[in-house]
């Protein structure tokens, strides 16, 4: 595998996204790293705001966990088609387990979680690569400029699952019973079908039908 993703040169060209007055929202993702859904809204956010918080969590700790049926896959498969992006379904599902969430964890400690979701996801549901495959998730850590020794630490470490879990469990505690979800001046939209209502919510304005 080769070089996956280069956002530097498209993010100097994006346009800073401010709401009036020049002030930015305060805009968190909480996301599941080797969901379909986090594949196809990912991009999306990173192009609509700018400054956003990543935390991965693990959804087993909200009510259900991650839907992983035939219903589920047709529903994607439908909406990638929407979105005119293409999905490949890993071999296996969710596409990373909780070492990769750790990893994602890491890379957020270095402002580096949106390349490293981008990446993984690409390699997941473009490539059909196993995330839970070495070689695949250092290929998704390299992408996100991170240490190689320090992510393999970072997936072998246990200790990071409490944080991953209080995110699943900070959702759930609202309402929320999907991922991801974009946390917006404080307001909690669930499901990659309310990012355009996320983004109006950030601009103060309602979102169009």
């Amino acid at each position: 595998m080769g070089h996956v993703i280069d956002l530097d040169q498209r993010r100097m060209q994006r346009a800073r996204w401010t709401v009036p007055g020049g002030r930015r929202p305060r805009v968190g993702c909480i996301f599941e790293v080797g969901s379909p859904w986090t594949y196809l809204s990912a991009e999306r956010i990173d192009r609509q705001f700018a400054g956003v918080r990543w935390q991965p969590a693990l959804p087993a700790a909200m009510p259900g966990g991650a839907r992983q049926d035939d219903v589920a896959r047709i529903a994607a498969e439908r909406r990638a088609r929407e979105l005119r992006l293409p999905l490949v379904w890993p071999d296996r599902l969710p596409a990373g387990s909780r070492e990769v969430a750790r990893v994602a964890a890491l890379a957020g400690e270095f402002g580096r979680a949106a390349t490293f979701v981008l990446a993984a996801g690409r390699l997941a549901f473009c490539g059909g690569f196993d995330l839970d495959d070495t070689d695949v998730l250092i290929e998704a850590a390299a992408a996100a400029e991170l240490d190689r020794d320090a992510a393999l630490a970072a997936a072998a470490d246990a200790r990071r699952d409490a944080g991953l879990e209080a995110a699943g469990r900070w959702v759930a505690s609202r309402g929320g019973t999907e991922l991801p979800a974009l946390v917006v001046n404080g307001m909690l939209f669930c499901g990659e079908h309310r990012l355009a209502e996320a983004a109006a919510a950030g601009l103060g304005v309602r979102a169009r039908a």
